[in-house]
């Protein structure tokens, strides 16, 4: 058997993640703040409905209305 198999039922040093210190080496924090910000407005704006899907809603629901009572 391995080391690695074995170490999970031995004690003793156990095997860890490596850590890393990166520092990215062209990092604009104000650049970095300007795109979060176009994100967020973006994001905001997708939520948003038209009320014109609504309107067009009501004349549909109108004209069927308006169709079913010409009919009957």
């Amino acid at each position: 058997m391995t080391d690695t198999t074995m170490g999970l039922f031995l004690p003793g040093r156990r095997v860890r993640n490596k850590r890393f210190d990166y520092e990215p080496r062209y990092y604009d924090p104000r650049k970095d703040e300007k795109l979060k910000k176009r994100m967020r407005i973006q994001a905001l704006n997708r939520r948003r409905r038209s009320p014109l899907g609504i309107i067009y809603f009501v004349v549909l629901c109108a004209l069927a209305l308006f169709v079913y009572a010409q009919m009957g």
